[in-house]
């Protein structure tokens, strides 16, 4: 059974930067595509980046150029650098494979507001 642990979130102010992580338990994290999607009130889920096993990214125009994903095999983590952030970044994020299956982990609250 796979276990996902985001962290990471808080409230920070326009322009400002946060990482997230995801520590993923169970089997074959070294050989999936992982992928970052964020949850806004009353959306659904949308994703955001996601990366191959060997470490290629890809990024929603939303967060290109702002974002960065990155993984670190020997740990099972999963990492999101988040700079330059919006107040439409302000979400619930989540970890999880992409294309996502179930279960998903609780989250992490990011707020971007003055």
């Amino acid at each position: 059974q796979v276990q996902l642990v985001e962290s990471g979130g808080g409230l920070v102010q326009p322009g400002g930067s946060l990482r997230l992580s995801c520590a993923y338990s169970g089997t074959s994290f070294n050989h999936r595509l992982m992928g970052w999607y964020r949850q806004a009130p009353g959306n659904e889920y949308d994703l955001v980046a996601h990366v191959t096993h060997s470490g290629y990214p890809w990024y929603d125009d939303s967060v290109k150029g702002r974002f960065t994903i990155s993984r670190d095999n020997a740990k099972s983590t999963l990492y999101l650098q988040m700079n330059n952030l919006k107040p439409e970044d302000t979400a619930v994020y989540y970890c999880n494979a992409f294309p996502w299956s179930p279960p998903w982990g609780q989250g992490t609250q990011v707020t971007v507001s003055s």
